[in-house]
């Protein structure tokens, strides 16, 4: 394997990982969700209250990993995607993105987004490219999304004149309506070449009423969030933008093609989040 690309470079956001361990953060929240270690006890208070009035959501945790693996691997293996725009990958969680996908097209060039110190720290340590590849971590906010587009580091690992596949994992949900979720995402597409495809996931509390509650308690820890039904997450991500969707559509993270060696499918009301992959045609 070859050396991790510098993790970002003055001028482009860079600063010193200053770790804010008295609130909690989504990306050391989920981490926390998924088993890991990389979490302080804010985060596992703002999880544990969370899981007081949604218990399953470790389980929806888990399941919107899956779907995560699932479409890359299908990205890579069935369309033969060479290059991945990653925003809020979260602390690195082995496998990652980039070794899916390098472990089926070695050459591969994956850049990642996320503005948590802790993953920012972890970054130049865990993702290392393979040599014929490139892998890059930027330190900026989906929310801001050209200073992604135009970053340098973004623009020295993906040739935007070749498919891009961009990837909004449980990222979506932090953005409230009055962020304007739909003019950022509009932006990240529009920078897209034809052939580009959209993966997204997004939490529902269409399955399981006590989800809406534990948001609740999330927005009082500090974190915003909105969840949204179906109807809401495909426009948002995918019609509202021209996306063609792929088969199934928009289903539960669960239900999307399935793996056989994946345990069974958990039900509706333990996942509550949806997930999806379109083709940008331009």
């Amino acid at each position: 394997m070859g050396r991790p690309e510098d993790v970002s470079s003055p001028g482009e956001g860079f600063r010193s990982p200053l770790i804010d361990a008295a609130h909690p953060s989504s990306a050391r929240v989920y981490d926390y969700l998924l088993g890991g270690k990389d979490n302080f006890a804010a985060d596992r208070d703002a999880a544990d209250r969370i899981a007081e009035e949604f218990p399953a959501i470790r389980i929806g945790a888990r399941e919107n990993r899956r779907f995560l693996l699932r479409g890359v691997r299908h990205l890579a293996a069935e369309v033969g995607i060479r290059q991945f725009l990653d925003i809020g990958t979260g602390i690195p969680t082995s496998p990652n993105v980039h070794e899916v996908v390098q472990g089926i097209t070695p050459a591969a060039r994956i850049a990642y987004v996320d503005n948590d110190p802790i993953v920012l720290a972890h970054a130049r340590a865990l993702m290392v490219s393979d040599p014929s590849g490139r892998v890059g971590y930027l330190d900026a906010d989906v929310r801001q999304p050209r200073s992604i587009i135009d970053s340098r580091l973004v623009r020295e690992i993906l040739d935007f004149t070749e498919p891009i596949a961009l990837v909004l994992s449980a990222i979506l949900h932090f953005i409230p309506d009055e962020q304007n979720p739909g003019d950022i995402v509009r932006m990240f597409v529009a920078a897209l070449p034809p052939g580009s495809y959209v993966l997204a996931t997004h939490v529902t509390p269409e399955h399981e009423p006590r989800l809406r509650p534990a948001s609740a308690g999330y927005r009082a820890d500090g974190v915003r969030t909105q969840a949204r039904p179906a109807a809401e997450f495909e426009k948002l991500v995918f019609t509202s933008q021209g996306l063609e969707l792929v088969d199934p559509g928009v289903v539960l993270v669960s239900r999307w093609r399935r793996d056989p060696a994946d345990p069974p499918a958990p039900p509706p009301a333990q996942v509550s989040a949806y997930g999806g992959l379109a083709l940008h045609k331009g």
